[in-house]
């Protein structure tokens, strides 16, 4: 049970900093400033990467001792119930910041497609001032 408790503290270290990694990059990607998006997402993935590693362990130790948590101290099953609490209190933000994360992405995008619908319909414009009859005489001239 205590290697249970070890391991869920460890999780909400890596959930924690999950957390601030996305606190880091919101006000940029808020701005505008979508720079370190590859950085951004390949730190995020190697976290949950780690995390996964952890939850693969915490089931492993929890299918070795099923009954560890009625069998614990008052003690650890409090400190279970803590870190619980604490994983359920960075998941909720953590959905929150994503859910930032992805508007700013798609109004960026929203954006970039506005530009090249914008430039599309610009040349198309461009395109209709074209003079064939001076090109036409531009050659008999010469």
């Amino acid at each position: 049970m205590k290697r249970l408790v070890t391991l869920m503290n460890e999780k909400n270290h890596y959930l924690e900093k999950f957390y601030s990694l996305n606190e880091k990059e919101l006000p940029n990607f808020l701005t505008g400033n979508f720079d370190n998006l590859e950085g951004f997402y390949e730190t995020r993935e190697r976290i949950l990467e780690v995390i996964k590693y952890i939850d693969a362990q915490i089931d492993e130790t929890h299918r070795r001792d099923p009954a560890g948590a009625s069998g614990a101290g008052a003690d650890l099953r409090r400190a279970v119930r803590e870190a619980l609490t604490i994983k359920d209190e960075y998941v909720g933000r953590i959905f929150e910041q994503d859910l930032q994360v992805l508007s700013c992405i798609e109004a960026a995008k929203n954006g970039i497609i506005r530009e090249l619908q914008d430039l599309k319909k610009g040349k198309r414009a461009v395109s209709g001032y074209r003079a064939p009859n001076f090109v036409k005489r531009l050659d008999e001239e010469a």
